[in-house]
């Protein structure tokens, strides 16, 4: 019997707790463990479980981000250089800092 992680996920499917234990411990202790709980290899709390791809994905960022390729995507590329940058909503670009 290994570990896992499971994450504890609300009605909305956003994960409000997360433990380590056996999937027998687990399933023995209902009312330690109540509600819904689903297995994850890195979920945590805030994420969001996406049933139709069994995946977790992590908060928005920013609300212009969209989510491509199993990550959240400025609608502008990080700059390439060696200045450092961080991202403004309002003006939806990145800004040297």
């Amino acid at each position: 019997m290994f570990e896992s992680i499971f994450a504890q996920v609300d009605e909305n499917n956003i994960v409000t707790n997360v433990a380590v234990v056996t999937k027998e411990f687990l399933e023995a202790n209902p009312d330690r463990y109540t509600g819904r709980w689903v297995e994850t290899s890195g979920a945590a709390i805030g994420f969001t479980y996406i049933e139709e791809t069994k995946e977790f994905r992590q908060p928005q960022p920013f609300p212009s981000w969209t989510w491509v390729n199993e990550a959240w995507t400025p609608p502008v590329p990080y700059p390439i250089d060696i200045q450092n940058y961080r991202w403004s909503e309002s003006a939806l670009d990145w800004i040297e800092v």
